[in-house]
């Protein structure tokens, strides 16, 4: 857009002065001649026997009048070297900070903090104050996620003022760090408490005054240990993570003995929210497969933690520490959003399926949370499918009740999750609407091994079939499961049988290779 402006100007200066230099001179040859329309033809053919001086009041006259124009476009050139000055600084601005509240963001901490600190007496002269605010979630649910970024923009105008001559940076959520110069472990202690005394503070947010708390981890070089900047930012992450174990409100230097101390759930849970804010967590799909025709009906959503390259931990191992520890609401939005981007790339009649955690189905700004992500990432809502287990409903039915009307009202529609295996499954049916059942993989491993759960994998489809609710069998990994679930009359299915969860890369080739009579052929005789 840039290069097109420049020409566009470029041109214009040229074509304008052609034509003006043009005008000009049919505008002196009728102030020189009285019959002018009609000498004008005349005036063409003859102007070889013009006297000197004439020509020469034209060409001054075009010359003029040319200059004026060739200056007004001189100051368009100006104005857009300015302009262009103004858009590249912005861009880079915009860049390393945070746009909610002007504070340097985690890419700042890449890319220029090392060099700032090294201007400043390099590492040695410098720690770090990792903080973290306590009942934030419970502010953005009492007064929305708008009230929510007030209160940070009001929280970074006051780190601001508290640390004028220090980094203060916002890395995500409600996590920020000081890198401030270094100084005895009672100063900085000193330090850390006033910044939780400075954000216990009450603040009127859209007329309501909110209180919140924080926890401060500290961080300073010492003579046994050398410090990077990577180095300081990951021991105060420790200390802050012992500090919010110890309650709120608290401050706590680092100790090399915190090394040892967050291994196994403490250390899983500290790189679970780095993994979280730097969107390490990815989606991989499974396909869901019509059990009668082979042809694909969409795609399962399916958390994968990209721990080390090429080494995904599954989501049984931390959805639930999300959950535990706050994130949960976080990492689903990303990815969330992620499978709506990819879902953009395949055909329009395929849905993705994304599972709510069971403690998110009572946040009344789940609904708005979803669409938001569907009007921002541009996919229809009857593509997105929200699958949710009993034990989600039963924490808050009213509230899940309220969640689900919105969404299916703008065309989302949504499954029942691992049916049989929650509470008051008959009761959930006949309460709420649903689209899909989908029959729990410990009932589809035992068909053909096990009658008694063979009779209520019968029971859970013909309790469907009369609910008009097609049912998903999740699991299915051996030929002989597959045709029994057929012979019931069960609708889709998924498991290994047909493929296992695969990166967008490999789901895009899934469907391409399945598009062919040979690879639909080949799925329904998996």
């Amino acid at each position: 857009m840039k290069k097109k402006r420049f020409w566009r100007i470029s041109i214009g200066v040229y074509s304008e002065l052609l034509l003006l230099s043009a005008v000009a001179l049919m505008l002196w040859a009728v102030a020189v001649h009285n019959d002018a329309y009609e000498q004008l033809h005349d005036f063409i053919e003859a102007h070889e026997a013009l006297e000197l001086d004439e020509v020469l009041v034209g060409l001054i006259c075009a010359g003029l009048m040319g200059f004026v124009f060739a200056v007004r476009r001189m100051n368009d050139f100006r104005r857009e070297a300015r302009f262009r000055r103004s858009a590249e600084t912005q861009a880079s601005w915009t860049a390393v900070h945070d746009a909610l509240t002007g504070l340097p963001n985690r890419r700042f901490l890449e890319q220029q903090a090392v060099q700032m600190i090294a201007e400043r007496g390099g590492m040695q002269c410098h720690a770090v104050l990792a903080i973290d605010l306590d009942g934030f979630k419970r502010v953005n649910d009492l007064i929305g996620h708008d009230g929510g970024d007030a209160l940070l923009a009001d929280i970074a105008q006051r780190l601001r003022r508290l640390f004028p001559d220090d980094i203060v940076v916002r890395l995500g959520g409600d996590e920020f760090v000081v890198i401030c110069k270094t100084a005895p472990a009672l100063q900085l202690t000193a330090r850390a408490e006033e910044i939780i005394s400075l954000l216990s503070c009450p603040v009127a947010i859209k007329g309501v005054h909110v209180e919140i708390g924080a926890c401060v981890g500290i961080a300073a070089p010492s003579d046994r240990q050398a410090a990077t900047l990577k180095d300081l930012l990951l021991r105060a992450d420790y200390a802050l993570y012992s500090g919010k174990k110890a309650g709120r409100g608290c401050a706590m230097h680092y100790d090399p003995a915190m090394d040892g101390a967050m291994s196994g759930r403490a250390k899983l849970e500290q790189q679970l929210r780095r993994a979280v804010r730097e969107k390490a967590i990815v989606p991989h799909y499974q396909p869901l497969i019509d059990l009668e025709t082979g042809n694909v009906r969409g795609f399962e959503v399916l958390a994968r933690w990209e721990h080390a390259p090429g080494q995904f931990i599954p989501p049984d191992e931390f959805i639930q520490i999300a959950d535990d520890i706050g994130i949960i609401i976080e990492l689903s939005e990303n990815l969330l959003r992620r499978a709506c981007t990819d879902a953009l790339n395949w055909p329009a009649h395929l849905k993705i399926a994304f599972n709510v955690a069971p403690s998110m189905m009572g946040d009344r700004l789940l609904a708005h949370r979803i669409l938001a992500i569907l009007a921002d990432t541009g996919l229809a809502p009857r593509q997105l499918e929200i699958e949710v287990t009993e034990s989600a409903l039963v924490r808050d039915l009213d509230t899940a009740t309220a969640v689900i009307n919105s969404l299916r009202k703008e065309g989302v529609t949504f499954a029942l999750d691992d049916f049989g295996t929650g509470y008051s499954s008959l009761s959930q049916l006949s309460n709420l609407t649903f689209d899909y059942i989908k029959i729990d993989r410990a009932f589809v491993e035992a068909v053909g091994k096990d009658k008694k759960r063979l009779k209520i994998v019968k029971s859970i489809i013909a309790l469907a079939d009369g609910l008009d609710i097609p049912t998903t069998a999740e699991g299915i990994e051996r030929p002989e499961q597959l045709a029994q679930l057929k012979s019931l009359d069960c609708k889709f299915g998924q498991g290994y049988l047909f493929a296992r969860p695969m990166t967008f890369t490999e789901a895009t080739g899934f469907l391409q290779n399945t598009a062919a009579p040979e690879g639909i052929a080949r799925l329904k005789q998996a």
